[in-house]
């Protein structure tokens, strides 16, 4: 199945990822309207069989890709957290980020990092919501038919719109 062709700019653009070893999510948002405009959404997956480096190429060149389709004026990651309850999964997650993170600098798009809870708080007003909570609020905010699945594209997409919604409030000023 090809890719539905990307509609011509009509405002600022933000990819948002959601960073992690086997699976991270991606959105793209448009804003310049009411609502954002979803340009596209998916999920990036790697083998848990492969060596990590093999596993970090193969997500720089598939985030490489994503930027590379959507042309994004904004490239939206979630900031370093720490989990004492699982240091390994903070590890790799930090190794998936830093892979998203050189993708945008190969593209010389902006970097905008944001707290998890952050995030949160921007789309459903409580910093320590539920990811269903998250996935109700990116469903009503860009008027959806239902919840984006799985959670990992509607934690791209909750990203994508906080960096919108920061880029507009800073263009504001």
């Amino acid at each position: 199945m090809e890719a539905a062709p990307i509609p011509p700019r009509a405002g600022l653009r933000a990819v948002g990822f959601d960073p992690g070893l086997a699976d991270t999510g991606y959105a793209a948002l448009e804003g310049g309207r009411r609502i954002p405009a979803v340009l596209g959404v998916g999920v990036i997956r790697t083998s848990a069989a492969d060596p990590l480096e093999v596993r970090l190429e193969a997500l720089l060149e598939a985030a490489d890709g994503v930027l590379a389709r959507f042309a994004p004026d904004l490239v939206v990651v979630e900031d370093v957290f720490s989990a004492p309850a699982a240091p390994r999964a903070a590890i790799l997650m930090g190794h998936a980020r830093a892979a998203v993170c050189l993708a945008g600098r190969r593209r010389r798009v902006d970097l905008v990092a944001v707290a998890p809870a952050e995030v949160k708080r921007a789309v459903t007003a409580s910093g320590s919501a539920p990811k269903a909570q998250v996935a109700r609020a990116m469903q009503a905010l860009l008027a959806l038919a239902a919840p984006p699945r799985p959670s990992h594209v509607a934690d791209a997409l909750a990203l994508a719109y906080t960096g919108l919604s920061r880029a507009r409030a800073l263009a504001g000023r």
